[in-house]
């Protein structure tokens, strides 16, 4: 707030040496309850909207669509959500962490390609495909999250695999 009241009463503001990036996140700062509204709104937002697409599946004609649509948005909103908690930035930059940097690609490229299929390329087989390889994509994405989670997965699947071919 003195910044703005320096920059509107004639005054330079830019004494201090911050770039544009952290301006923007101490301009975008919230409260500890701002966030966690904001979380929940989203979240909320996201599962309804999942749970909206999945009972659209059954409507002749449309319901694929508005299935993919709703999903997709649910998804979409489930992910902006953790915004919230962390901070966009913060968020961005764990995204982009060499842990996640894949599993970031390969989720939002198949969100993109969600949508491709249905509405441009409009091959259904192929949106039913892309569907289910963002489930997959969420879900790793999500896993990373949490400790050893992914390699624990990984383990179960090879053991797995290892006792079907014996």
């Amino acid at each position: 707030m003195d910044k703005l009241r320096a920059v509107l009463s004639g005054r330079d503001g830019n004494n201090d040496n911050t770039n544009i990036l952290q301006a923007a996140n101490e301009a975008s700062t919230l409260g500890w309850g701002s966030r966690l509204k904001g979380f929940l709104a989203c979240m909320v937002v996201g599962v309804v909207c999942t749970i909206l697409g999945v009972c659209c599946l059954f409507i002749p004609k449309i319901g694929l669509i508005l299935f993919i649509v709703f999903y997709t948005l649910g998804n979409i909103c489930s992910l902006i959500s953790t915004m919230f908690l962390m901070g966009p930035l913060k968020q961005l930059k764990r995204m982009c962490d060499k842990t996640r940097a894949f599993a970031t690609v390969v989720m939002i490229t198949c969100l993109v390609l969600t949508l491709c299929a249905a509405f441009w390329w409009k091959i259904f087989a192929l949106t039913l495909l892309f569907v289910i390889l963002q489930v997959l994509a969420f879900a790793w994405y999500s896993l990373s999250y949490i400790p050893f989670a992914r390699d624990a997965i990984l383990k179960f699947f090879s053991m797995m695999f290892t006792t079907c071919v014996k």
